[in-house]
């Protein structure tokens, strides 16, 4: 169980907060890109970027000449968010429409990762958060790309979680209107894949592409 500190309460629909660990690192896996919002001279930013978990911290990467990469460097506090979307919430009213969803808010303050073994397991944990199974099939940075990347990881310290899992919560006096009410459920689903024109002669698809999937709901 995560400590509630004064960020991380649920003070809006506090029923809907979860402050397990499992429930946080469960969205968080299931996840593909988070959101990483700061301040930068008075002006708020927020930059969508992938990522990977381990234990109780965070990584992301990027160029070592990206501007956010560079201003969050500094060990400023930052927001991250990651959010699913399980449905939507059709009400007979329009006041009543909602979404269901899993989200993770996180306060956090960056740091450079420098240590060579950690900034490997990092682009590594990264990778196979996205596709299991694919970094033991591709080469690996040379030693010139990995000068150009930098990782930062972000303690998970401060994060909870909300949620919304339950139906349609229209007043008593609509429930008799035409208007048809329900979910619509809503899953993050891979298309076909498409091998690249240039794909060697032979080369079969992994496992993991044709049956890839994301969570388990």
């Amino acid at each position: 169980m995560k400590a509630i500190t004064e960020k991380t309460r649920i003070s809006r629909s506090p029923k809907r907060g979860d402050y397990s660990e499992e429930m946080i690192y469960s969205i968080l896996d299931e996840g593909l890109f988070c959101h990483v919002a700061y301040v930068e001279n008075g002006q708020p930013m927020m930059i969508p970027t992938g990522y990977g978990r381990v234990g109780d911290k965070l990584y992301i990467h990027g160029s070592m000449g990206s501007h956010f990469m560079r201003a969050i460097a500094d060990g400023r506090p930052v927001v991250l968010t990651v959010s699913l979307i399980d449905g939507l919430v059709l009400a007979r009213s329009a006041f009543h429409h909602s979404v269901n969803y899993r989200s993770v808010v996180a306060f956090a303050s960056g740091t450079v990762v420098t240590d060579d073994d950690e900034r490997w397991e990092a682009l590594r944990i990264i990778t196979e958060h996205v596709v299991p199974g694919r970094w033991d099939d591709v080469r690996w940075p040379s030693a010139s790309e990995m000068k150009k990347t930098m990782v930062i990881s972000f303690p998970l310290d401060e994060a909870s979680a909300k949620l919304r899992t339950v139906g349609v919560l229209d007043d008593e006096e609509d429930l008799n209107l035409p208007a048809w009410a329900g979910i619509l459920p809503l899953r993050l689903m891979p298309g076909e894949p498409q091998p690249d024109p240039q794909l060697a002669e032979g080369t079969a698809m992994p496992g993991y592409v044709s049956g890839y999937k994301r969570g388990s709901r």
